[in-house]
């Protein structure tokens, strides 16, 4: 069953991403809500809202992350999209879902996290930053922002315990 979900999940991977490429981009999204008033949501709901962080949603989720992404903060998080996870080769994606490779997949989703909050304007060039699995991450603004090999398609996506990046490439980092 996980897997006819994250193969429908990953089949829908265009539609979002092409919408996103189309200009109605989330971050326009996100500040419109604000601006109006939404109610506050954190780093998941601001994720679920977006329809572009299935796969991510989901293995935080079979991860057993997603409670903790929702209220430990403040955190920054570098979210893959659904179009970042269609990179990896599917049986790889399918493998780290299963139970047996649940430390696996915690360790992966955990590089894309750093303790505090970071906006796109505190950051400089060759900076290195610690995730929550212990790994460090690499800024390089010379082309845009890149954070190891990601790069950063939309920046400071506020949440009440933190604030979204949104990265275009699944972050795999090796233990420092």
């Amino acid at each position: 069953m996980r897997l006819m979900k994250l193969a429908v999940i990953v089949s829908a991977i265009a539609t979002p991403f092409a919408v996103a490429q189309a200009g109605s981009s989330y971050g326009d999204k996100a500040s419109v809500n604000y601006e109006k008033n939404v109610a506050p949501q954190n780093v998941v709901e601001v994720a679920s809202d977006a329809g572009q962080f299935g796969t991510l949603l989901t293995a935080a989720t079979e991860a057993g992350l997603a409670d903790t992404l929702a209220t430990e903060g403040p955190i920054t998080v570098f979210a893959p999209t659904d179009a970042a996870f269609a990179k990896i080769p599917q049986e790889t994606l399918n493998n780290l879902l299963k139970p047996e490779n649940k430390a696996q997949l915690q360790a992966l989703l955990k590089n894309h996290v750093v303790a505090g909050e970071v906006m796109s304007t505190d950051l400089s060039d060759g900076m290195e930053a610690t995730t929550l699995e212990g790994t460090t991450l690499t800024i390089d603004l010379e082309d845009g922002v890149k954070v190891n090999e990601a790069t950063v398609v939309q920046p400071d996506i506020k949440a009440t315990n933190g604030v979204i990046h949104v990265v275009d490439t699944v972050i795999m980092v090796n233990p420092s």
